[in-house]
């Protein structure tokens, strides 16, 4: 090198910027806060349901963008996150129930965060996202993490009335082994403890110390936290209780079957059944139908408590400015609509499910009424990273309605459930029952939401309709026969 000091100084001044602009490289990449929440409807104030206290997911929809027509790919946990992470679409015999496994499903398949692990980001699983805690352990920059439960000898289901406890201890003495962990305590409770008695509140305090510890990291992260609530049983504390008045809590507007609805659209609520003080048949009192939901929206209340603290934390940490922010909730739920209880049936109350994202620089508080789907969110996330997405999804990426919330985005988008399969367009939902043997028709039904928003009367057997029957038939067996040729590897 020569000895010219001027050159020298200009040398290192070179050198300085190339490393400074390397360095920064390593964080051009935007952080993301995956937030999943079990079982949560799109019934919070943000969507227009003022009786919600959710005033933490407000403020997140203040500063992103609600897809207020946004629909899940199966209305069942384990099936619905799998298709979610690997951005693919279930099948017949792929993701089908709530025991699903994406390592065992669909093998080889790069998750969502396997991907963004192998472009550099750092990735942890807090709570619940996939439904199996072990399912995918590649995808993640250490072992996924969960709070155990407050009283781990009864299970994951997290008890802490004493009373309750007493309940499920009874219940388990007088049962087989092999029967127990069928065996619940009630559906519902409200003592007087603080947030961190139950997983979500540690949850809340463990994804706080992540972003505080990821703060000071050069690689970009993507933080998962799934909370359970309001997942039964509706277990939150009092206070949040408190924030609803039994006597004017609203109930669902149609606690009935559909007219000429089929047999194939109706389940039991087995679910719920499987608590205590539950009937094991027919209705639950109107007294009990009222708790549930007093017990259903306070746990909403909770979450969102605790969600307020993770976004408290982001902005004292200054991680706002570069961080996507997704919300989703991975199905919808009955709140005792059209009888049933719970998720696990091919109506809108069981497959529209909210999503909410707030993007750096991009459209704040605005609501898109355009048709989206789960299988979305994989591409959306690769777009706003700048990323390349893996050609095995099914979805688009959301980043136009992100930039003009207004615009149209999908003639229609496709969910199912067993042998039900669905299709959802502006106007109407219909759905068919396929059997899995003969590959016929069982049983169907169509529902026109613009005069029918509630799917109270299956109008497929109506004459007028028969032409949009006809249209809506042919697009689901389009969707399953490409599902057969992608599967086979004719269709890439």
């Amino acid at each position: 090198m020569s000895d010219n000091p001027i050159l020298i100084f200009l040398t290192c001044c070179i050198l300085m910027s190339c490393g400074l602009k390397e360095q920064a490289g390593e964080k051009t990449l935007p952080n993301i806060l995956f937030i999943a929440v079990d079982d949560l409807r799109p019934e919070l104030n943000c969507y227009g349901k003022s009786h919600i206290h959710s005033p933490n997911i407000d403020k997140l929809a203040s500063r992103g963008v609600i897809f207020n027509r946004n629909y899940c790919q199966v209305p069942v946990c384990g099936a619905s996150r799998a298709s979610l992470l690997s951005g693919t679409r279930p099948t017949a015999d792929r993701f089908v129930d709530f025991a699903t496994r994406l390592d065992e499903d669909f093998p080889g398949i790069q998750s969502l965060p396997e991907y963004l692990k192998n472009q550099g980001y750092t990735t942890l699983s807090r709570g619940k996202i996939f439904h199996h805690a072990n399912d995918q352990l590649d995808a993640w920059s250490e072992t996924p993490w969960s709070p155990a439960s407050g009283n781990p000898e009864y299970g994951w289901f997290d008890y802490a009335d004493t009373n309750s406890l007493a309940i499920i201890k009874r219940a388990w003495a007088s049962s087989p082994d092999s029967s127990r962990s069928r065996v619940r305590g009630p559906a519902f409770e409200y003592p007087d403890v603080e947030d961190s008695v139950y997983r979500d509140g540690k949850l809340a305090l463990k994804g706080i110390q992540d972003l505080e510890r990821l703060a000071n990291d050069k690689k970009p992260f993507f933080l998962a936290i799934g909370f359970w609530k309001p997942h039964l049983p509706f277990n939150a504390p009092k206070k949040y209780w408190d924030l609803y008045n039994i006597n004017t809590i609203p109930t669902s507007p149609n606690p009935f079957i559909p007219e000429d609805a089929p047999k194939n659209a109706i389940h039991n609520s087995g679910e719920l059944r499987n608590y205590g003080l539950i009937p094991h048949t027919g209705p639950v009192s109107r007294d009990t139908a009222k708790l549930l939901t007093q017990g259903y929206y306070a746990c909403i209340s909770y979450t969102d408590a605790q969600i307020g603290k993770l976004l408290d934390a982001m902005d004292r940490l200054k991680l706002t400015e570069n961080t996507i922010v997704v919300l989703w909730g991975d199905h919808g739920w009955n709140l005792e609509d059209h009888t049933l209880w719970c998720k696990h049936a091919n109506f809108e109350t069981s497959m529209r499910a909210p999503l909410i994202i707030s993007a750096p620089g991009r459209t704040q508080n605005a609501t898109s009424n355009a048709l989206t789907e789960f299988v979305d969110i994989y591409p959306t996330i690769c777009d706003l990273a700048g990323l390349k997405a893996p050609e095995h999804l099914d979805g688009m990426s959301l980043t136009p309605l992100l930039d003009h919330p207004d615009q149209t985005f999908k003639d229609f988008i496709f969910s199912r459930f067993h042998q039900g399969e669905s299709i959802k367009t502006t106007d109407f939902v219909y759905t068919e029952w396929i059997d899995p043997k003969s590959e016929g028709t069982t049983a169907r039904m169509l529902y026109d939401h613009r005069v029918d928003s509630l799917e109270n009367k299956n109008v497929v057997d109506d004459p007028k309709y028969a032409d949009i029957v006809k249209k809506l038939s042919t697009r689901l067996l389009e969707r399953r026969n490409a599902s057969a040729l992608k599967k086979s590897g004719i269709l890439n």
